[in-house]
């Protein structure tokens, strides 16, 4: 195709999962975006959006594969040195090792078609059951209670633009109005109930702000569930008809009282009751749920009780009402569903399951026996790297690891210590700087295909500009290797829309079945949220599902589960050598690891170097000013940050953003302790000190 083809497409934004409809167009070699009219940003985008073409041409962009030599410096080769190279390894480590010693981590903002393929890569080319992305960092504690109380997970199971007709949303551990601007126009008609220890940008637009200690979020969730059936809230005949399992549910939280919560968490008795009075005496009300609740080793119960408390009021699958979870990386629902998850095959299908096995098995044209089993969650994994038993080689695509994982110094040593590093990326992130070969890929207006936002919405990417010149997709690349490991070449399609026809294929039949959805429809304009089945032939096409659960749940029985979960404490508690808690979090300006956003200035500028939020008095009572460097020091190491002194902060908790390298990796302090079923580690709170750092001399 010649360069350049078009002059402006319809297509979205890059960074979170709003994926705002923006229009690109060209002019003199110039890219410039506007929003388009899209319902989740309705005509507007966050600073990020507006900059996101900064990236295209951004100084440091990879143009040639890179090859480490033996003398640790990099080489620029061609691709067919740097696959070859890669490709005789990868025999080599599974020839001595077996295949389970290559291991894939993926990213939550590959389009659908890529993360479709990686996973079909990882299972056949490389025969490894080592594969899991860094959506285990964001939104699978809310993905395995969604689950297990609906029987399916979709992060909003109803458009965004009905949370705008909402009387009272209550927000746990979500802040909307850094994390995704455009969100807070849809939420401007609410009373707002944001539960957050920290008094964010969305906690100052609040009627009711709750600050629990960190690490406390599970008790609070089951004290406004006790609450609820305390102040004759429960909507017990919604109970009867659509849910299953809130006796049970109760008998364990009935001694979660308010005034117990109280002494646990900090949060008033009176401000619970008045929280949950808010909800359950709105006309129309939504309980949704964020990082800020999921990031625990607790999280998956977390989330459950923030469920059980929106199923005994009777808000999900009421019109006007309901529970999400607002997912967060740019295709984090739909990187969730197509294979790149340790435990999942296409179409939210479960490894283990024979049945789904076999389905996948024949679109694949392989024997189901011939596919692998589960294997590790993503910080698991990267714990096992370099281990006897644990993978020696890993591929990286569309993450940052180093940065974004926790205890990342170990896991930097973790990554030191493979036979094989190979990173896939478009700029030298910190990550790829440590590899032995680095991909030049193609950015996201560089190329075609799908995302799926946070509301389940199946979206087109469109490509304005052929990527540089000695730059490829992923969808290239890995079918050339692929190849060159005895594939045959036609098992891995290199066009988006003959991978999305597979997926299709896939999908059939599953939880998450995109099989009614293609690219004329996309196309076309039709607004298709999956699930989204094939019809029989002659059948007209299916619609889609905007709102889900209106009139049955997705388990058998059409009900929804409350779940059993009590309260327990955090794995990590403060102590007399570490008396603080540290949670991190987003800024405005900066996404993620920041591999994208730190290239742009207007976004650096904005948001420079990593910091610490500290209340006045405990920066006294710990020697550090205002504006000066300090040590923040857990368990696991030390972290360098500039102190921001933040009166409405809580006095016991520092708060640290994540998106920095180097010594200012909030990740260097981050809990590893996970959730016994998401996996999910507790990046919202550890044990921290904070000691001046002397300025040299």
């Amino acid at each position: 195709m010649p360069p350049e083809t078009a002059l402006a497409v319809a297509t979205h934004c890059p960074y979170c999962a709003l994926q705002c409809g923006t229009e690109l167009s060209r002019r003199d070699g110039e890219v410039a975006v506007r929003p388009a009219p899209f319902p989740v940003n309705a005509g507007g985008l966050c600073q990020k959006g507006w900059t996101a073409p900064a990236l295209l041409d951004t100084p440091g962009r990879l143009r040639a594969p890179l090859l480490r030599g033996a003398d640790g410096e990099f080489t620029p080769v061609g691709w067919d040195a740097a696959l070859d190279t890669v490709a005789a390894r990868l025999k080599h480590i599974r020839r001595r090792y077996g295949p389970d010693a290559v291991a894939v981590f993926g990213g939550g903002g590959l389009t659908n078609e890529k993360a479709y393929l990686l996973g079909k890569f990882a299972r056949l080319a490389l025969g490894t059951s080592q594969i899991d992305y860094n959506g285990r960092f964001c939104m699978s504690s809310a993905a395995a209670a969604g689950t297990a109380a609906f029987g399916l997970d979709r992060g909003l199971p109803f458009p965004v633009t009905d949370l705008a007709g909402a009387n009272v949303i209550l927000l746990a551990g979500a802040n909307p109005a850094e994390t995704m601007p455009p969100l807070m126009r849809h939420l401007n008609a609410a009373r707002l109930v944001v539960i957050d220890p920290r008094r964010t940008p969305t906690a100052e637009r609040a009627a009711l702000h709750l600050r629990p200690r960190p690490g406390t979020d599970l008790a609070l969730a089951l004290g406004l569930f006790h609450a609820a059936v305390d102040e004759n809230l429960a909507d017990h005949d919604y109970l009867a008809r659509r849910t299953t399992g809130f006796d049970a549910a109760w008998r364990l939280a009935a001694d979660t009282w308010p005034e117990r919560v109280e002494r646990i968490t900090g949060v008033p008795a009176a401000d619970q009751r008045a929280a949950v009075r808010l909800l359950g005496e709105a006309d129309r009300a939504y309980v949704l749920t964020g990082r800020g609740a999921e990031q625990h080793s607790t999280g998956v119960d977390t989330v459950a009780a923030y469920i059980n408390l929106a199923l005994t009021l009777g808000l999900p699958g009421r019109p006007g009402s309901g529970y999400g979870c607002l997912t967060g990386q740019g295709n984090g629902q739909g990187g969730r569903e197509h294979g790149q998850k340790a435990d999942q095959l296409p179409g939210y299908r479960a490894i283990t399951d024979p049945a789904a096995r076999a389905h996948v098995a024949g679109v694949w044209g392989v024997d189901p026996d011939s596919l692998p089993g589960p294997g590790r969650s993503a910080y698991e994994l990267l714990d096992a790297l370099g281990t006897p038993g644990g993978p020696r080689a890993l591929l990286v695509l569309g993450s940052n690891p180093i940065v974004s994982a926790p205890h990342a110094a170990h896991v930097a040593r973790r990554l030191a210590g493979l036979e094989l590093l190979v990173v896939a990326d478009f700029v030298a992130s910190e990550t790829a700087r440590h590899a032995d070969v680095v991909l030049p890929v193609t950015q996201w207006a560089e190329e075609e295909g799908t995302m799926t936002n946070l509301e389940g919405r199946v979206l087109r990417r469109r490509r304005l500009l052929d990527p540089p010149p000695g730059v490829r997709g992923d969808l290239t690349w890995l079918r050339d290797l692929a190849v060159r490991l005895g594939e045959p070449a036609e098992r891995y399609p290199a066009e988006p829309r003959a991978v999305f026809d597979e997926l299709r294929r896939a999908s059939a039949g599953g939880r998450a079945d995109y099989s009614g959805i293609d690219y004329d429809r996309l196309d076309a304009g039709e607004a298709l949220h999956w699930p989204c089945p094939a019809g029989p032939p002659g059948a007209p096409p299916h619609p889609g599902t905007p709102r889900m659960f209106l009139d049955r749940f997705a388990h058998p029985d059409g009900r929804a589960r409350l779940a059993p979960v009590e309260h327990r404490e955090a794995a990590e508690d403060a102590d007399g050598d570490y008396p603080l808690y540290a949670t991190t979090g987003r800024v405005l300006a900066q996404y993620q690891s920041g591999a994208q956003t730190r290239r742009v200035p207007e976004l650096n500028d904005a948001a420079p170097e990593p910091f610490v939020e500290i209340h006045p008095d405990t920066a006294d009572r710990a020697g550090v000013r205002d504006g000066e460097l300090a040590r923040v020091t857990s368990a696991r190491g030390t972290m360098l940050a500039r102190v921001r002194v933040t009166a409405t902060l809580r006095t016991d908790t520092v708060f640290l953003p994540f998106h920095f390298p180097g010594p200012g990796r909030a990740n260097l302090v981050t809990s590893t302790a996970l959730d016994p079923v998401s996996r999910m580690p507790a990046f919202k709170v550890c044990a921290v000190r904070i000691d001046p750092c002397p300025v040299p001399a």
